[in-house]
């Protein structure tokens, strides 16, 4: 639900090289020269005149005005002195004169027909343009300060598109190249009949085949420079081959993909014997991943998912015999098992965390802290008030918030679906929401943007609103701004630059709780069909949709992902990926699918790698062979929480049960049998406001129970 909300939202608003083994650089050719003199005498037969404004056609472009074109057509006119931006200018008047649709696509073909031989040989992987319906190869020369390019498709319309492009900026300077927006070729309006789909797929041709050349631009800089090429992320390749790394901590998570057989066996086999499920949360270390992956063929009582899922899941193996439930996660994720267990009768069956120390998260602890407290009592005093906790917190603090303001959990895959269902169910409602400050500024950003639509574009988000709710809304959502996860958190300026110097053509994931430079830049991406904004589960399904539809335009692709959340994710990717391939008969053509690691300046370690220093004191989480590492920050996107979860801890829980003596005593999960201040059970309280959230998934609406509290209509069920 979330996903095409943000698809909605990004639409209306209007890699390195594809081949893993070529650097932004090496594709940097000598420069030679290149004939566009059929396009260039398109432009030569066209008038410089601001003919549309004498004769009064409402079709012309509003952003070009008589002046600003007499201004620049005083220079000469040779196409040596004319600038890019000219150039587009009498493009796009060509355009907007064209009333009719179907003229201005035959006008594109015309165009396509003027585009330069591509030799065959150009049309290799290095040369591919990702993102585009059709297939599109980008072959760019240059010298450092002039701009060649050339390019085919094997579609009519997108080499149009392509020739308009060359058009206007072959022989421009990196520089010129780099100032062009996508928006400044919207006016040409060349849309077809084609339906909301093929328009969306030709505005991302438009968008992604700019932004390749813009990449060869800034490559083009960086050379004439100087510069030293800039060091790429590392990264897994995927193919039907195998599995190919590149950077040693691509090493560190490939090294547990391929589990070691006496290992899978001796978990399968105490698992049936104890009959013992496992739920674990997708951020496990590797190893760990790795095992259960390919135990779960063998036992059925295996599920990976995101934090929501995985207390349903354990439902389901309660109900088919299994005795005990082990979690892999944090503490709070435990919580949930236990209490969601204890709910549908199933109290008998143990849960089991997997240390004796406590495995804590930093977004949990956030929600706990006195601050968090204050900014609920100042939502108590703001009636009529709704509070809406991210899923990820503990039930104590969503039983002592309940208590404080009516409160429902939300996923990041509906938090903006709740907010808006909220905002459109109950008047003059405020809406505060917690604990994660990153995940709330992108929401209320979220909100400004649709404030910029008309009121048709937002209805197809969420029916009940237009441009004067949306923006009358603004001043009543409130956000925590003192919490975050520390994985998250790392995908900050640092990284933000590197993914726009060396992956702005790549597909790009990113999960809600990003910082705001890297949501941008995620929406952008996702405007264009490039990116995903959303849950893990949202950017599993992203990867396998494109790797789907890669596969099903049966040519040799080489896709390039940004994985824009905890790289723990890497193994059910893998998994979902190789499954995919897998289909593929032999000889069909070769995809290969890569994931890059973003990692931060803080993740690499410097200390030596001898075992001469003291592991205490570094900084980092061992288990990477060498160079990079993991911040305890999260700076390589991986959380040391969560890989407090290990195999060993695993095997040994699972031998340990039935625990007679008492030695798993500490493994246990909590069992909340605390009071709230109100004398209220903490497990009964903490779990309604997830049986709200799960009334709003079910039905779309808020339960009347919870729209009663929030007026105050059913303050004693609160009490």
């Amino acid at each position: 639900m979330e996903s095409a909300a943000l698809s909605a939202i990004s639409r209306h608003l209007l890699r390195p090289s594809s081949n893993p083994h070529h650097n932004s650089t090496s594709e940097i050719l000598p420069l030679r020269s290149f004939n566009v003199a059929p396009l260039r005498r398109r432009f030569n037969s066209l008038s410089t005149k601001c003919h549309h404004a004498s004769s009064g056609n409402s079709s012309a472009n509003p952003n070009f005005s008589c002046s600003a074109v007499a201004s620049d057509t005083a220079a000469p006119a040779s196409d040596n002195v004319s600038t890019p931006q000219l150039r587009l200018r009498r493009l796009v008047d060509e355009f907007v004169s064209l009333e009719e649709p179907l003229d201005r696509v035959k006008l594109l073909l015309e165009y396509a027909t003027s585009l330069p031989f591509f030799p065959a040989s150009a049309r290799v992987l290095s040369n591919r343009v990702m993102g585009c319906t059709a297939q599109v190869w980008l072959s760019v020369s240059t010298d450092g300060y002039t701009m060649q390019f050339s390019a085919d498709s094997d579609s009519e319309i997108t080499r149009g598109y392509c020739a308009c492009l060359i058009a206007v900026l072959d022989g421009a300077s990196p520089e010129e190249v780099l100032k062009m927006h996508p928006e400044d070729f919207a006016e040409l309006n060349v849309v077809g009949s084609s339906g909301k789909g093929g328009v969306q797929s030709r505005v991302n041709t438009w968008h992604n085949v700019l932004i390749a050349m813009q990449k060869r631009a800034k490559a083009a800089i960086a050379e004439r420079e100087g510069r030293p090429p800039v060091d790429p992320f590392p990264s897994l390749v995927i193919s039907p081959g195998g599995i190919q790394a590149q950077g040693s901590y691509a090493e560190a998570q490939a090294m547990f993909l391929s589990p070691v057989e006496s290992k899978i066996k001796e978990l399968v086999s105490v698992l049936k014997e104890k009959q013992i499920g496992v739920v674990a949360h997708f951020y496990m270390d590797p190893e760990v991943q790795g095992i259960l992956t390919a135990a779960k063929m063998h036992w059925p009582h295996i599920h990976i998912s995101d934090s929501l899922v995985m207390a349903d899941s354990a439902v389901k193996m309660a109900e088919a015999g299994c005795r005990y439930i082990t979690v892999l996660g944090v503490d709070f994720m435990s919580e949930n098992v236990r209490a969601i267990l204890d709910q549908a009768g199933f109290e008998k069956v143990g849960v089991y965390r997997m240390s004796d120390a406590q495995i804590g998260c930093s977004l949990a602890d956030a929600a706990s802290s006195e601050s968090y407290v204050q900014f609920l009592d100042n939502a108590s005093k703001s009636p009529p008030s709704l509070h809406v906790i991210y899923i990820n917190t503990s039930l104590e603090t969503k039983a002592h918030g309940h208590e404080l303001v009516p409160t429902i959990t939300c996923t990041s895959s509906n938090v903006v679906q709740t907010i808006l269902q909220a905002f459109a169910q109950v008047p003059d409602l405020n809406v505060w929401y917690g604990p994660d400050s990153y995940m709330g500024a992108n929401i209320a950003e979220l909100f400004q943007q649709m404030g910029a639509l008309s009121d048709e574009e937002i209805k197809e988000i969420h029916p009940g609103h237009d441009r004067k709710s949306i923006k009358s809304v603004l001043s009543r959502l409130h956000y925590y701004q003192d919490g975050n996860c520390i994985v998250h958190d790392m995908f900050g300026h640092e990284v933000v630059e590197k993914i726009k110097e060396l992956y702005c053509d790549s597909y790009l994931t990113a999960h809600f709780e990003v910082p705001g430079e890297m949501f941008a830049l995620a929406m952008e991406a996702k405007r264009r069909g490039m990116g995903v904004v959303g849950s893990t589960q949202n950017i599993l399904d992203f990867i396998k949709n494109r790797v789907k539809e890669a596969l099903d335009r049966n040519v040799a692709e080489h896709l390039q992902f940004v994985l824009g959340t905890e790289s723990g994710m890497i193994t059910s990717i893998v998994a979902a990926v190789r499954e995919l391939l897998g289909k593929r008969g032999t000889g069909s053509p070769k995809v290969e699918v890569e994931i890059v690691f973003p990692v931060s300046s803080d993740s690499v370690s410097t200390a030596p790698v001898d075992g001469s220093h003291d592991v205490a004191s570094l900084g980092v989480v061992p288990g990477v062979v060498a160079g990079e590492g993991c911040s305890i920050h999260g700076g390589c996107a991986s959380c040391p929480y969560m890989k407090m979860n290990s195999l060993r801890s695993l095997l040994r829980v699972c031998h340990q049960v039935p625990d007679e003596g008492g030695i798993l005593s500490a493994f246990q999960a909590s069992r909340l049998n605390v009071k709230t201040p109100l004398g209220r059970s903490v497990a009964d309280v903490g779990c309604e406001p997830i049986l709200h959230m799960r009334h709003f998934q079910a039905t779309g609406k808020l339960p009347d129970k919870l729209v009663d509290q929030i007026l105050g209509k059913n303050a004693e069920s609160m009490s």
